[in-house]
Parts: C-alpha cells; structure tokens; sequence
C-alpha cells in the first residue's frame, strides 16, 4: 500500500478500552492506516484476539493488559511503554464504565464508585503518565470518547452522565493547558448511537441494526486524525 493508504505510519498510538466496541474497532482503523497501536484493557483473549485481527490484515500491535482502576496501574504502563518508545502520537480513551440506570438517588455506591475511577481518575492518570511521551512527539493527538449525557442531563442516567461531565473538564483543562504550550490536540468525540454492547445493556429492546456500527465512529477518528484541528475540537458522529 501507498503512503497516502497508510497516513499514519509511522505513528504510536495507544487506545484504550481495546477488546471491544469503538475502541477495538478504532485500533483495528489506525493499525490499517500505518499506525503500531498499543492495545489496553482488562481482557487478555479478548486483546489477543483484536491483535490477531491487526495482524491478518498485515498491521502491528502490542497487547498490554491491564485493569485502569488498579492503583498505580497507569503510572506502570507508562513506565514499561516510555521504556521502548521515547513519545506517543496517538492516545485514545475509549474505555468506560457504565452503571445500572437507575434514579440519581437509588445510584449503587459500588457501581457509582467504579464509573468515577474508569471515566473520571483513570483519565487523569492517562494525561499525566502519558503527558511526557506526548509532548516529545511531533503533533500528538487526543481522542477522547464521551456521551450526550454529560452535558445534556438525563433521567435515570445521572451516575454515568456525572462522570462523563467530568470526564469532559478534564480533557477540556488539558487542551487548554496544551494550547500554547507545545504541540499536543485534543478532541472529544461522541459517537451517538453506536452498536456496541454498551449500548445493548442500556437499550435492550433497540434492534442493534437500526444503529451505526463501530467501524463507522472509526473510520471517522482515523480520518480526523489526518486533519489539522484547534487545540479542542469537539464533534458527534451521527
């Protein structure tokens, strides 16, 4: 293939949330656009799968699994993966954690708390373990994925749209901490309605083909990646 079939090679990117949905599909995207794509999340035969799938279609990937929410466990992952690459090109934070929709008041503490370190501290986490890596890089980009509900409140959905609005801040802060200080982007897309097991646990009477698939929301972050954008760049992919 060309070079203009491959924009992104050459190029590292990490996405979590790999094994599954829009980000299993967004790292299988960027693989066939050149890209070397570091694979995360908690699921090993789900990731060796996913890597499977890279490498038939001839692209590269290196799995690394791990649970976010581990204490300590991003500042890990940045350390072994700053050990073999001296900058990253491409973050991509597609792992999330939705909870029961339930009323705000009735929220389930466990599942509540395990929404707030997946989507809310692991991020954090992410920008500052990676934060070096991305700086050293030559126009890094960050992907983040978000929901509707984090700006828009919705009924039953206050638990999930809370850390989302959080999630969404912090990325926001980081772009505009990034703007005039080196060449890191950032975008937040949300992917509306997308095919993904998410989207079956809160709709489970939805008939999955009447929504995109997730190779579509891929497919479109790949290309934005080709693209020059602000510092925030923000989207839904409709």
């Amino acid at each position: 293939m060309t070079d203009t079939a491959k924009p992104l090679s050459g190029r590292t990117a990490l996405v979590t949330g790999a094994s599954r949905g829009i980000g299993a599909a967004t790292a299988k995207a960027l693989a066939a656009a050149g890209a070397h794509v570091i694979l995360v999340a908690r699921k090993v035969k789900a990731l060796e799968a996913v890597e499977d799938a890279i490498h038939d279609l001839g692209g590269t990937s290196t799995i690394a699994p791990l649970d976010l929410t581990e204490p300590d466990a991003v500042t890990r992952l940045a350390g072994a993966i700053g050990g073999r690459w001296n900058s990253l090109d491409i973050l991509v934070i597609a792992a999330a954690y939705l909870p029961e929709l339930t009323p705000i008041a009735q929220a389930e503490p466990k599942q509540f708390n395990q929404a707030l370190l997946t989507n809310v501290v692991a991020t954090q986490a992410l920008l500052a373990g990676f934060d070096p890596m991305l700086r050293n890089a030559k126009g890094a980009r960050v992907v983040g994925l978000t929901s509707s509900v984090g700006a828009a409140p919705r009924a039953y959905w206050g638990a999930y749209g809370a850390t989302k609005a959080a999630f969404d801040n912090i990325l926001e802060t980081y772009a505009a901490e990034r703007e005039r200080a080196g060449e890191v982007r950032v975008a937040i897309i949300d992917p509306g309605a997308t095919r993904t097991e998410m989207r079956a646990r809160a709709y489970p009477g939805e008939d999955p083909k009447t929504v995109k698939s997730p190779e579509v929301v891929a497919d479109r972050i790949v290309a934005l990646l080709t693209e020059g954008f602000d510092s925030l760049h923000r989207e839904r992919i409709d």
